[in-house]
């Protein structure tokens, strides 16, 4: 009973601050002294579903970009985390700290080169070419997630299942994989959120071309429509919630160990 009270307050006080935001997205003005909006709208909600606001195209290619970029930072992250966790060689630390360099770097030291190149190849201002960039933020946290699930991670259950005549394929899917599943939801939903919100290095590797959802944002926050712009952070922050509440449930479902059984 404690634990659920404690919980709830928890959540109270993490999700009250986008009360305003709800509140100014179906308000029509609210003024100074009204404590709440004293007349109400959905225009606001309506407008972002019109083509003008693009809302909808920037919404799509920041799923499409945010989900490339998670998937791609994770066929990565994936053997870069296990040779960290679990090999020993020289040079190790000095990996990990090149790891952490496009994190603790301004990306504007960095962009103009990786811009230049992305020319170049004729990346500039696709999809792909943003995919491309936002791996510079993301396969770091995953790998280096994945690193130290890998670190505490008992080898011998695949060399038993070896044993026992698994393939290379079977230890992966149904020993290595549901074992290490919780680091990999926790690396995963590290890498989606950064992409999802990531603008700068979209706004020069998109080159205007490439609009997704923060850029909408930001867009609608230069217009002054303070009613839309809530609406617009309200949907950009619905799919970050969705993702936790799925990474939540997978992470307290105790089927991971389950696919043991099918060696």
């Amino acid at each position: 009973m404690t634990r659920n009270i404690i919980l709830s307050l928890i959540v109270i006080v993490l999700f009250l601050p986008f009360l305003p935001l709800l509140l100014w997205s179906v308000a029509d003005g609210w003024y100074f002294p009204q404590l709440i909006p004293d007349q109400w709208t959905l225009a606001h909600w309506n407008a972002i579903l019109t083509a003008s606001t693009k809302v909808g195209e920037g919404f799509l290619q920041s799923l499409v970009i945010a989900a490339l970029s998670t998937g791609l930072a994770l066929l990565v992250g994936l053997p870069a985390g296990r040779a960290l966790g679990l090999l020993d060689f020289p040079g190790k630390g000095a990996i990990k700290l090149l790891l952490l360099l496009p994190i603790m770097v301004s990306p504007l030291a960095t962009l103009m080169g990786i811009q230049f190149i992305l020319i170049r190849l004729g990346l500039s201002g696709t999809i792909l070419g943003v995919v491309l960039v936002h791996l510079l933020p993301t396969i770091p946290y995953m790998t280096l997630v994945l690193s130290s699930v890998y670190a505490n991670f008992d080898t011998g259950y695949e060399a038993q299942a070896r044993t026992l005549g698994a393939s290379p394929i079977q230890v992966l899917w149904q020993v290595t994989l549901p074992l290490i599943a919780p680091g990999v939801v926790v690396g995963a939903l590290f890498a989606f959120l950064i992409s999802w919100n990531e603008f700068l290095l979209t706004f020069f590797v998109g080159s205007g071309r490439v609009f997704t959802l923060p850029m909408v944002l930001f867009t609608s926050l230069q217009g002054g429509n303070t009613g839309l712009t809530a609406a617009i952070a309200i949907t950009s922050i619905l799919p970050a919630l969705i993702f936790l509440l799925f990474s939540s449930q997978a992470l307290s479902d105790d089927s991971a160990i389950g696919g043991l059984g099918d060696v």
